[in-house]
């Protein structure tokens, strides 16, 4: 099928009354409270004692470090390659849909990558009780658990959609996953808003130290209802990072570099795309036409479709002005937009999308429904300059899954033992 023209929109983020969800949280939840506070996070690190394992493995629960840096626990493999696939939006419920997991299991035995990671949006707000939630989570980290493939996820806007019926809020869903003896999460960075704000760090195939950075951050819910007594009517009314989480970034990139007598190249996982998205799509700020595009799409050299608007919060975090100013970040990658593929070099640091990998959530419509159902796979190499070799896409039909349109309710799937 043919791209859809870029000033055609297929689908605006559908809010979360117009998809039918209750809203149940506060303007703010409880996790991220900080919508004003500025505050600076403690980034000193730490020597480790060193792992032994050449290739990416992991151990019982990843230590909670305060400073959010967790080290030792991935490797580059002896062929100096490491590879990352990030899954996005899996975003269902208790009977996920069989096609998910069957797309995840399909690319985890194509690309057996050395780390995996859900971005955002695991779960939706279907499940009912804290059993329900549970299970929904597990249903989606079991194909990387039973492969003993390390795993992490980062939380995104719908994840604490059912938690006033569960209980299960974001702290609770780590507490939860950190049984799993496959898993890297923690409660991340202390001190600063959301949950799980963390930096894996990769150490090289052949010495110590830190070689590459896996940067996993909480990009929130919603906006609140008001600000200084001023709604948001008009505006995206989705989250964005604090400055107290760009803040941590920058002083935990220049603890990384201290230590390691140099920058430590890095790629940025966080869930709602940042406002520097839409403006490479365009080129522009104001306009957004075709011709537009086109002049983007051979600056910035996009590569992708565009099938819905990007879905930032009203203000721009700044994140993308710190990651220019440390020059150590690649790439920021998202999901949350879930018919968006696209990545473009964006003033030399990479800004894209995976697509959805949930057949639950809304897709293209009709009977493109699920046509862009898939992951991304992220590729590095110590022999090449910056480590970063390059990213590519994953389709559900590359791999034969069932396309039709609708859904496909699966049982929830057993936990793991000593899981629960």
């Amino acid at each position: 099928m043919a791209r859809v023209a870029p000033g055609r929109v297929l689908w605006r983020c559908p809010s979360l009354l117009e998809k039918g969800v209750p809203v149940t949280s506060s303007p703010l939840s409880p996790s991220r409270r900080g919508v004003l506070r500025s505050s600076t996070a403690a980034a000193v690190a730490g020597l480790a004692t060193a792992g032994a394992s050449g290739t990416a493995s992991a151990a019982p629960s990843a230590p909670a470090g305060k400073d959010g840096i967790v080290r030792n626990r991935l490797r580059f493999r002896e062929d100096g390659t490491f590879t990352v696939v990030q899954f996005n939006d899996t975003q269902d419920g208790p009977r996920t849909d069989r096609r998910t997991i069957a797309l995840q299991e399909a690319v985890l035995d194509d690309v057996e990558p050395d780390f995996a990671l859900i971005n955002g949006d695991v779960i939706d707000g279907a499940p009912t009780s804290a059993l329900e939630a549970k299970q929904a989570i597990n249903n989606v980290v079991r194909p990387m658990e039973d492969r003993g493939i390390p795993w992490a996820l980062t939380f995104g806007n719908h994840d604490e959609d059912s938690s006033e019926r569960t209980g299960m809020d974001e702290s609770a869903y780590v507490d939860f996953v950190r049984q799993y003896s496959h898993n890297l999460n923690t409660p991340g960075a202390g001190g600063i808003t959301g949950t799980g704000n963390q930096v894996l760090t990769v150490r090289p195939s052949r010495d110590k130290g830190d070689a590459f950075a896996l940067w996993l951050l909480d990009s929130g819910r919603y906006a609140p209802d008001q600000i200084a007594g001023q709604d948001f009517e008009g505006y995206p009314d989705w989250d964005w990072l604090r400055p107290d989480q760009v803040q941590w970034y920058l002083e935990t990139s220049a603890a990384l570099e201290r230590r390691n007598r140099g920058l430590v190249p890095g790629i940025v996982f966080q869930h709602i795309a940042l406002w520097e998205h839409r403006f490479a799509w365009f080129a522009s700020v104001d306009s957004r036409t075709e011709e537009d595009h086109a002049r983007a799409a051979q600056k910035h050299s996009i590569v992708g479709e565009r099938n819905e608007d990007e879905c930032p919060g009203p203000f721009n975090s700044g994140m993308f002005a710190a990651m220019l100013q440390r020059g150590d970040v690649k790439g920021l990658f998202v999901g949350h937009d879930h018919i968006n593929t696209y990545v473009a070099d964006y003033y030399g640091i990479q800004l894209g999308y995976a697509p959805g990998t949930g057949f639950g959530p809304y897709g293209l419509g009709g009977a493109d429904e699920h046509r862009l159902r898939g992951a991304r796979v992220f590729h590095l190499d110590e022999s090449v300059e910056g480590i970063y070799a390059g990213t590519e896409l994953r389709f559900a039909k590359d791999y034969g899954v069932d396309l039709t349109a609708g859904t496909q309710p699966s049982e929830p799937a057993e936990f793991p033992e000593g899981v629960g």
